[in-house]
C-alpha cells in the first residue's frame, strides 16, 4: 500500500504544483503582528501621521482576515484577496514613509538622537522592510497561498531550490511562509538573490526594491551612527 501511494504521488507531480491542504495562517499573522509592534515603537518623526494610525488600520484588517478564514488558508474570494492586498499596501506605505523620513532626517543633518537611538530606529525599519517584502512574496507568488493550495497556477514566480532538486526533499514539500521570509531576509542582507531566483518581472522588481531600501538604510544609519560617536 505505501508503494502504491508513493507511485500515485509521483504520477500527480510535486506537491507545489497540485492541490494540497492550505498552509496555516498564523506564521504570516505573526509576522504582521511583529511589524505592527515595530511601527508602533518608532519615534514620531519616523512615522506617517499619528504613530497609532497605520498600526490600527493594519490590526483591524488583519483581525478581519483571520476571522474570515482562520486556521489553514483555503478560501479564495475576491473580497479576501482585496483585503489581503490592502493590508500589505498599508504596511508598505508605512515602510516607505519611515524610510523616506529616516533618509531625509539624516541627509538634512537634523537631530537623530544618540547613536543607540539611531541604530534602534534603523534596525526596526530594516526588519519592517524584511517583513513587508516577506508578506509580499508570500501573497503574490503563484497568486497567493489559497491559489497555491488549489494548484491553479503551475508556473512559479520564485524558483526555490527544492523545485529544481525534487529528489533532495520530501515528496510533499511546498513553499510556506518561512521560505518566503528567508528569501526576503537573505535578499535584504546580501542585497541580491541568494538561493531562490525571481522568474517574473514583478518578483525581480520587488527584490531590487527591497535590496535598495536595505542598502540605503544600512549605509546611512551606520555612517551617521559612526559620525555621532
Amino acid at each position: 500500500m505505501p508503494d502504491e501511494i508513493e507511485k500515485l504521488t509521483e504520477a500527480l507531480g510535486p506537491a507545489w504544483r497540485r492541490r494540497t491542504r492550505g498552509e496555516h495562517r498564523w506564521p504570516a499573522a505573526a509576522a504582521i503582528a511583529v511589524m505592527i509592534v515595530l511601527q508602533w515603537t518608532l519615534p514620531a518623526k519616523l512615522t506617517l501621521g499619528p504613530h497609532w494610525l497605520l498600526p490600527a488600520v493594519e490590526l483591524t484588517i488583519g483581525v478581519v482576515l483571520f476571522a474570515a478564514d482562520p486556521g489553514r488558508i483555503h478560501r479564495d474570494t475576491p473580497a479576501l484577496r482585496t483585503l489581503s492586498l490592502t493590508l500589505i499596501a498599508v504596511a508598505s506605505l508605512g515602510t516607505a514613509s519611515s524610510v523616506g523620513m529616516l533618509v531625509h532626517t539624516i541627509v538634512t543633518g537634523r537631530d537623530t538622537g544618540s547613536a543607540a537611538q539611531l541604530l534602534a530606529g534603523g534596525s526596526a525599519i530594516y526588519l519592517i522592510n524584511v517583513l513587508t517584502f516577506a508578506v509580499w512574496f508570500w501573497e503574490l507568488d503563484r497568486g497567493g497561498p489559497a491559489r497555491r493550495a488549489h494548484g491553479t497556477d503551475p508556473y512559479p514566480d520564485l524558483l526555490f531550490p527544492p523545485m529544481t532538486a525534487p529528489d533532495m526533499v520530501a515528496k510533499d514539500w511546498e513553499p510556506w511562509f518561512l521560505d518566503y521570509f528567508y528569501v526576503a531576509f537573505t535578499n535584504a542582507t546580501a542585497f541580491s538573490p541568494t538561493d531562490t531566483l525571481p522568474l517574473t518581472r514583478w518578483a525581480k522588481a520587488a527584490m531590487a526594491l527591497e535590496s535598495a531600501i536595505a542598502l540605503v538604510t544600512a549605509a546611512l544609519v551606520i555612517a551617521r551612527a559612526v559620525n555621532v560617536l
